[in-house]
């Protein structure tokens, strides 16, 4: 690929997406498996895969699918549980090259961002150099390696990185968008699920091109409105979107798979208490506060049940969290069957400046606000034992039981999203 200066009409945009992060991260401690069938994924009768091998992924194992699954397609791969402090550092170290590029970075997952490096041309060179430069950084910093798509917006940047992967660098020009997207099938593009790439296909239209030649009108009469004209800008290479340095979470969650089915109140509500800890040191760490609660209840038949309620104050502590979720719990009335998942979010958050209204009332046994800042010292004492020793450092005496294990997993991550298609390593359309 040559070095020239492509043709970017507005914006230069580099979507960069680390490879196979979480095994790759756990290959650093294990070098001897490179290149074996890797699969990182909990051990437990429900656990699902966090990240494969692209050994393992040509074999059909992919993140998110449930071990037992991957164990039989790929019954001689080597099974790693996750060790999350280590990917959360890797990913700092990450960030942190990103940003001594550009400011304009958008961290949209712990492995992956986008950049906006429109600016930094004439500081560093054209986008391919900038690309290049990244890649080079991150493995001689880390040893890990990182795909990157280059476009003139954000769509095709994610698009190109997928396409680029593994360990590669693919540029879209904005004169050659056309020619990127034409041969994708239509469950490629951003936004299309099944259930609409279904609906396409029935209608006979199964690519990018196939999609680009059908009018607006028709795409809404079928998709609906919303997604008609959604389809309709994307097949068109269409985002204006910017990247947005600073995402502000408008709620924070957590849930909990049983490994196996319970209708025992006091395992739930364990689960509740352990989420509301969890869910309120995020809170804390983003120095936010909560002035809304919800819980979610999935049974053993798959049907989700949810229940919210606004509070009247700003919440910081996993005590407060707990307790509106314990009352939402009993607010549902007897559970309708075995319980298979639950979580605890909170929402309605504001900063953790904005004051707290004092009452001269303790509550109906919840926890006092008069008692709050107590409490959240207490809990923020929790969190600095915890970082210095790990997740069992310390926590509320009632989880101490032996059945509920200290949660590990990192924060709003549940799995990978890289694509297991082989390409060479820079390429143009």
């Amino acid at each position: 690929m040559a070095d020239a200066e492509p043709d970017f009409r507005d914006r230069v945009i580099l979507h960069v997406d680390m490879d196979a992060f979480f095994v790759n991260v756990e290959l650093l401690q294990r070098p001897e498996l490179r290149g074996r069938q890797v699969v990182v994924a909990g051990s437990g009768p429900r656990s699902v895969v966090l990240s494969a091998s692209y050994e393992a992924r040509a074999l059909g194992v992919g993140s998110a699918m449930p071990t037992a699954r991957a164990r039989s397609l790929a019954p001689h791969a080597v099974y790693l549980e996750p060790s999350h402090g280590g990917y959360r550092e890797y990913s700092r170290r990450v960030m942190e090259i990103l940003r001594s590029v550009t400011d304009l970075v958008e961290q949209v997952s712990v492995d992956e961002a986008f950049l906006d490096v429109t600016g930094a041309r004439r500081r560093l060179g054209g986008p391919v150099a900038i690309a290049r430069g990244i890649r080079r950084e991150i493995l001689e910093s880390t040893g890990l390696v990182a795909s990157i798509g280059v476009a003139g917006n954000k769509f095709i940047a994610k698009m190109a990185s997928t396409g680029s992967k593994p360990d590669g660098l693919w540029l879209v020009p904005d004169r050659r968008i056309l020619e990127f997207l034409d041969p994708l099938p239509v469950r490629r593009l951003w936004g299309v699920g099944e259930k609409t790439a279904a609906s396409l296909d029935d209608a006979g239209l199964r690519t990018s091109a196939d999609v680009r030649g059908a009018g607006l009108e028709y795409l809404r009469r079928r998709l609906g409105q919303a997604a008609g004209t959604h389809l309709h800008q994307i097949v068109r290479g269409i985002d204006d979107r910017p990247v947005v340095v600073e995402r502000l979470e408008k709620s924070m969650g957590a849930e909990h798979t049983f490994s196996y089915d319970t209708d025992d109140l006091r395992e739930i509500l364990a689960v509740v208490l352990q989420l509301s800890h969890d869910v309120a040191r995020r809170l804390r760490r983003s120095g936010r506060r909560a002035r809304g609660v919800a819980i979610k209840v999935r049974d053993r038949d798959f049907t989700t049940h949810t229940r919210s309620r606004a509070l009247d104050q700003g919440v910081t502590t996993g005590r407060e969290v707990y307790e509106a979720a314990r009352r939402l719990l009993e607010d549902m009335g007897p559970l309708p069957s075995r319980v298979r998942l639950i979580g605890v979010r909170v929402e309605r958050l504001d900063e953790g400046d904005a004051g707290r209204q004092l009452s001269l009332w303790d509550g109906d046994g919840a926890a006092g606000l008069h008692d709050a800042p107590e409490w959240d010292g207490a809990e923020s004492a929790m969190d600095v034992i915890r970082e210095k020793f790990g997740p069992q450092g310390l926590q509320p005496a009632r989880l101490v039981t032996g059945k509920i294990s200290p949660r590990y997993a990192p924060d709003g991550r549940s799995g990978s999203r890289e694509d297991p298609s082989p390409v060479s390593d820079e390429k143009t359309p």
